[in-house]
């Protein structure tokens, strides 16, 4: 990923955290013959020791995607925050329009998990992770019992320890303070999820920079 220095991001803490948001990954592999597999998912990162942890996921069995598996580098892409800035927004004159926004590439190489037990463990800990926040919580002992593991057959449960994290955000770091001051507030005032996150995140850059 192309990430000039300014906008390169390193903080372990601050990279598990778009991850954690914005966890509604794309999968891409390349495979034997040089073409992308590319599978849009849901994906956990799961602290286990190592340096950089791992990421947890499950496809459909029927998607050859899980085939490259083992046998490929694979990267994970979080798309974070993004919005447009209006060049109208900037203190400064003769600006052009641009593009503000955080993301994560996750590199490893993805392994299947073949157990079903094991895999039926992968389903529960991603239900875990997504039903958490719910008033009434879906927890796998509420199906027929038996149901959920002999389900295991349609899809393919892997894990990707993670090689490399690779993350960038661009957030107005070079205009100057008062630009990108006033392009956040423009953000907040405008509303909307990603231009509120991306207004909170140039405005807090802003006063951290004085």
């Amino acid at each position: 990923m192309y990430a000039p220095p300014l906008f390169d991001l390193t903080d372990a803490a601050t990279i598990r955290g778009i991850i954690r948001a914005h966890s509604f990954a794309t999968l891409v592999t390349t495979g034997e013959d040089g073409a992308p597999y590319v599978t849009h998912l849901p994906m956990i990162h799961v602290e286990d020791g190592s340096a950089n942890g791992h990421l947890l996921a499950h496809v459909a069995r029927a998607n050859p995607h899980w085939k490259l598996f083992g046998k490929a580098p694979t990267v994970a892409i979080f798309g974070g925050a993004h919005a447009y800035i209006s060049p109208s927004w900037y203190k400064s004159d003769d600006m052009v329009p641009t593009w503000n926004y955080q993301t994560v590439h996750v590199h490893g190489t993805p392994t299947v998990v073949a157990d079903d037990n094991a895999a039926l463990e992968v389903v529960v800990k991603l239900s875990a992770v997504f039903e958490g926040s719910l008033p009434k919580p879906w927890t796998i002992d509420k199906m027929t019992p038996g149901k959920a593991l002999g389900m295991m057959r349609g899809i393919v449960a892997f894990t990707m320890p993670v090689a490399r994290f690779e993350a960038k955000s661009k957030i107005g770091q070079n205009r100057t303070v008062d630009d990108q001051r006033g392009a956040a507030e423009a953000l907040l005032a405008l509303g909307g999820a990603d231009n509120v996150a991306v207004g909170e995140l140039m405005r807090e850059a802003a006063k951290a920079r004085g």
